[in-house]
């Protein structure tokens, strides 16, 4: 249950984040990209806890601070990308290495699917980031095809 108990605590700390982040994102794309992520976080919660409940388990969570309602950056909209880039690499990680060590099938099999929509979610963001110059597109494999008919 601790993986469920750590869940519901990162993703909380993780809606905040992106609940600023959208809060003060100028870009269009990378403020609608962090609502999606509060929603991904949302789900993530409720499926946590959804979980603890079934197996009669209750948590209280709280955050232990607040989101201000400004919407003055203190940080550039490159960097918000790149920081929600690797807490996402994170959270895949985190899932990864608690379902490794879970005896119980249905907790496995539920972070397997949050890991896919993170990872999703996250390629989005990898692709929004390409787009806009703020990322280097990894090297491509070339068509070795193409390689062979020209070299005969």
């Amino acid at each position: 249950m601790g993986i469920l108990h750590h869940g519901i605590e990162s993703n909380n700390v993780g809606l905040q984040l992106m609940t600023g982040f959208s809060q003060c994102a100028l870009d269009k794309e990378v403020k609608q990209y962090c609502v999606k992520g509060m929603e991904l976080a949302k789900k993530q919660i409720q499926t946590f806890e959804e979980m603890l409940i079934k197996a009669n388990v209750h948590f209280s969570a709280t955050s232990g601070s607040t989101v201000t309602t400004s919407t003055v950056s203190p940080f550039s909209d490159k960097l918000m990308m790149h920081c929600i880039a690797f807490l996402n690499g994170f959270a895949i990680v985190g899932m990864s290495f608690g379902t490794y060590f879970s005896l119980r099938r249905d907790l496995t099999m539920q972070s397997t699917l949050i890991a896919k929509d993170v990872f999703f979610y996250g390629e989005e963001g990898i692709n929004i980031m390409i787009k806009k110059g703020w990322f280097e597109e990894p090297p491509q494999m070339e068509d070795r095809t193409q390689i062979i008919t020209n070299n005969q």
